[in-house]
């Protein structure tokens, strides 16, 4: 009996072992694993204490390693091996070859030594490369950043000019691939095992290369080459052929001020930072033991709702915001060390209440990062000359409009997902029109960054229903309601993807001069309904769909907008398609005329760009690479055809795995007609992406069925459905889009693992109850 019990309880332990390590596996298809290095002294424990406590609060992913530099003479006397999981490596703050001390040096060479000896360099696919004095406010999970093997992801600093004079000439053979970089590193190994020991190279040429220190051929203010280590690292990229995606938003400096709609996941406190009258230099902590004296913190910052009375500006308010959050996580790092280390309970005071509250639990869970700008290197290198002196490209913002109902919920999650995709840098606003009635029965408040405003689809003094009002009567509220900050408004329809950036700097808008698509069908610009609706006819600009528009010019413009609209709206007399090209003849684009109109009345002339936008379904121009599709006509391959007004009553968003029917591959398409092929080619192209954005809104949902998508019918246009396999592989080329989620498996093992704790758990009392049997057994033949 004992032997059964016993093989219960170890085929138990054996199968709840394989079962959970498939579990985990499943949860992280790939291994992540973090470095930050260190030296031996008091300065990097506390960093290391206060990086280590975010970095398990975070719920960050995979192990982490400290890469310890420190010399024979510093071990003797060292007490922090135990503040992380360490790796010592051999110090390089003095070369051993030129006597140079340049301390800053360790962070590559300990990291090609951690390449070279570490076995948990030979297990691992992902790595993240982080300074030791960051917070970590969320998980870095590099695939849902977007890295990709000979694509790391990385933190833009722009103060790294020598990427674009002299100093990358000198040190590179790649000048033109020097990316201004560093901070947040998310590498595949086999890119950092390739690029590790040109950083370390390049770092050495450069600090020998003390001709060229000054602070305007480096950036550095100290002109002391103190940045070499990170133009050894930009350089020794450039070495093997390596292009970074670059954002300026997954990590900001404590007293910056994020761009709104951005959750930064980094706090890195390099640079000193002040809220109100407190103020934090970690330079003035150089010696400071605090890891090592009981009960002692930092001097506390101010309280959140002293902030909230210190600062009414909502963004610079969430900036002092993020200050108070990164000292205060150092402080909470303490108190926990402290505690962890033997030292008496910390005296209750107002402060320690507040970091064991449940209210700081709550400012400080796990973050996610939100809308992600990338930049590539001709928007963060390229500047306009003004004056004398220049000056980097203007902020931009992008918005677009829409209504509270499914139809307007699938277009927005399209647009979203290409707006990630595009590169478009700034941010973005949903302008969403929702009566009071409306938003007691919405979901989709999460689907974008929005801006509420009131609905004009029923006119609130004519009860003319015109839904297509509410995109100027959204501009308008949103100009007068709304903090922003930035110089360029870009405004497009929730029924377009975006396929590259529209930047007023490639398109050559200006204050005065807006940019927009050509809209060729406003005929009424050339007759007697631009005689009746504006003072000036002849400027009139046939002209919509994409527009790029000074801020100031649009605060100007919106209200002529809203009110020809109106005007045009109400003209009844002349609907006709003779007059104003509409084929309903039904006042529809009464809208389109507003704006043209509007302009007009300010003498707003535009450059019109026929690259900015193109319909699937039209043959594209030769050469163009169009930056906009705007799918509002039916259009079709072969069989397959989209009409988006086929799919105004059926809820894509919150049908789990709801899609279109699959285009055809472009395959199978026929190309004796070169002029069809590349129209199809783009037809095919709009739709899948449509179908990819669908995908990755139904993943991130935590849709349950893994292997099955509810494909909606055609034919039924409503609520119809069927399903068919999901191969991920024909909707996206993405590494993403080819993991489908595991969300019911998870569950399936999850049972499993506790059903076989139950059989463990019994086994082991069955044991219990058995020696206890047989002990009592034995005392009585004993007596």
């Amino acid at each position: 009996m004992e032997k059964i019990v016993i093989l219960i309880v170890y085929l138990g332990l054996i199968s709840a072992f394989v079962f959970a390590k498939g579990y985990n596996v499943r949860e992280a298809p790939w291994r992540i694993h973090t470095l930050f290095s260190t030296e031996c002294n008091n300065y990097f424990d506390w960093q290391t204490v206060g990086i280590m406590h975010s970095y398990r609060k975070s719920n960050h992913s995979g192990p982490i390693t400290r890469l310890l530099s420190c010399t024979e003479e510093e071990k003797k006397h060292y007490k922090g091996f135990d503040l992380a999981p360490t790796m010592e490596v051999p110090s390089m703050s003095r070369h051993p070859g030129t006597g140079d001390w340049y301390p800053a040096i360790n962070k590559p060479a300990g990291i090609v030594h951690w390449l070279k000896y570490s076995e948990d360099a030979k297990n691992v696919d992902w790595v993240v490369i982080l300074d030791a004095d960051m917070i970590i406010r969320g998980p870095i999970i590099p695939w849902e950043l977007g890295a990709e093997k000979g694509r790391p992801v990385a933190q833009y600093y722009d103060y790294l000019i020598g990427c674009d004079n002299i100093l990358a000439e000198l040190h590179t053979k790649h000048p033109e691939l020097c990316d201004k970089v560093g901070g947040l590193l998310v590498y595949h190994i086999d890119d950092l095992r390739a690029m590790a020991p040109f950083w370390l190279s390049k770092t050495e040429e450069v600090r020998e290369d003390r001709a060229h220190w000054a602070t305007n051929i480096t950036g550095d203010v100290y002109g002391k080459g103190w940045i070499s280590e990170m133009y050894g690292y930009s350089f020794g990229a450039a070495e093997v052929g390596l292009r970074h995606k670059i954002s300026d938003d997954l990590m900001i400096y404590p007293g910056y001020v994020p761009r709104e709609g951005v959750e930064p996941i980094l706090l890195h406190y390099g640079l000193p930072f002040t809220v109100g009258n407190w103020s934090f230099t970690k330079f003035n902590h150089r010696e400071d033991g605090i890891v090592y004296d009981c009960g002692r913190l930092f001097p506390k910052p101010p309280y959140p709702e002293e902030v909230m009375i210190l600062e009414t500006h909502p963004g610079i308010r969430r900036g002092l915001m993020l200050s108070i959050e990164c000292m205060n996580m150092l402080n909470e790092a303490l108190v926990l060390h402290h505690t962890a280390r033997g030292c008496p309970k910390p005296k209750l005071s107002r402060y320690i209440s507040f970091l064991k509250s449940k209210t700081f639990k709550e400012l400080t869970q796990p973050k996610v990062p939100g809308h992600i700008n990338w930049l590539s290197k001709d928007v963060y290198n390229k500047q306009e000359i003004v004056g004398e002196i220049s000056k980097p490209y203007p902020k931009i913002h992008t918005v677009f409009s829409a209504e509270c109902n499914s139809y307007f919920d699938w277009q927005t999650v399209g647009l979203m997902h290409s707006f990630r995709l595009s590169g478009q840098p700034g941010n973005i606003t949903r302008l969403l029109s929702c009566t009071e009635e409306d938003l007691k029965h919405y979901k989709g408040y999460d689907l974008a960054p929005t801006h509420y405003v009131p609905s004009m689809s029923v006119h609130p003094l004519t009860g003319d229903r015109y839904p297509a009002i509410n995109k100027p009567a959204g501009i308008v509220h949103w100009i007068h309601h709304a903090h922003i900050d930035a110089e360029y408004i870009v405004i497009l329809d929730a029924d377009m993807i975006m396929r590259g950036t529209v930047t007023p700097w490639e398109f050559k808008a200006a204050h005065g001069r807006p940019v927009a698509a050509p809209y060729n069908y406003l005929i009424g610009c050339d007759n007697i309904l631009a005689k009746l609706h504006t003072r000036n006819p002849e400027a009139c600009d046939k002209v919509g769909g994409v527009i790029i528009m000074h801020i100031d010019d649009l605060r100007k413009m919106s209200l002529y907008w809203l009110l020809k609209t109106q005007e045009v709206r109400a003209d009844t007399e002349h609907y006709a398609t003779e007059i104003t090209g509409d084929i309903y003849q039904s006042g529809w684009i009464s809208e389109m005329y507003g704006y043209s109109f509007g302009a007009a009345e300010l003498n707003l002339r535009h450059r019109i760009d026929g690259s900015l936008m193109m319909y699937p379904g039209y043959g594209p121009q030769l050469g163009i690479n169009y930056r906009v599709f705007h799918y509002g006509l039916d259009f079709k391959v072969g069989n397959w055809r989209f009409d988006k007004g086929n799919w105004k009553n059926t809820d894509l968003v919150r049908t789990c795995w709801a899609k279109f029917p699959d285009p055809p591959d472009p395959i199978t398409l026929d190309r004796t007609d070169e002029d069809a092929y590349n129209r199809d080619l783009l037809s095919i192209e709009c739709a899948r992406t449509l179908n990819e954005a669908l995908y990755l809104h139904h993943k991130r949902r935590n849709c349950p069925d893994p292997n099955i998508l509810v494909t909606l019918d055609e034919v039924g246009n409503k609520e119809t459905i069927h399903r068919n396999e999901y191969n991920a592989n024909e909707s996206s080329d993405s590494s993403e889009l080819q993991n489908s989620p595991q969300s019911d498996e998870l569950n399936f093992f999850g049972i499993l693992v506790a059903l076989l704790g139950v059989v463990l758990f019994l086994g082991v009392l069955l044991l219990i109850v058995r020696a206890f049997v047989g002990d009592k057994k034995r005392k009585r033949k004993g007596t």
